[in-house]
């Protein structure tokens, strides 16, 4: 899927993996060396997540039920975890760079374009 900036009017992800299976979610971006630019990862229902034994930092995105931004981590290291945040539906996790390459922060309304 895409993974719009609604209020921006910008792409932040041009091809985004869905997870929402446990071990999908869980799993995460685990396994690989990088995230490629324009790719990412929705994972959907979450209100927190770690960095564990990752090798590499990424963006983050918690979004409400609403499409809203609700909290942005830039630049996120290996071996950290972000407080639980109550109202997140999801989480979008990018390449390092992206919030600031789009100016995505708090507030923005994210649109999600499913893609044939």
């Amino acid at each position: 899927m895409r993974v719009v900036n609604e209020t921006r009017d910008s792409i932040i992800a041009e091809r985004a993996d869905l997870a929402t299976r446990a071990f999908d979610r869980m799993k995460g971006l685990l396994g690989r060396d990088r995230l490629e630019p324009g790719c990412g990862l929705v994972i959907e229902p979450c209100t927190s997540i770690h960095t564990f034994f990752m090798r590499f930092a990424i963006d983050v995105l918690f979004i409400d039920r609403n499409g809203e931004v609700i909290r942005t981590y830039e630049s996120l290291p290996p071996w950290r975890i972000t407080r639980v945040h109550s109202k997140a539906k999801s989480v979008i996790e990018l390449p390092t760079g992206m919030l600031s390459q789009t100016g995505t922060r708090p507030g923005d309304r994210i649109l999600f374009v499913h893609q044939s």
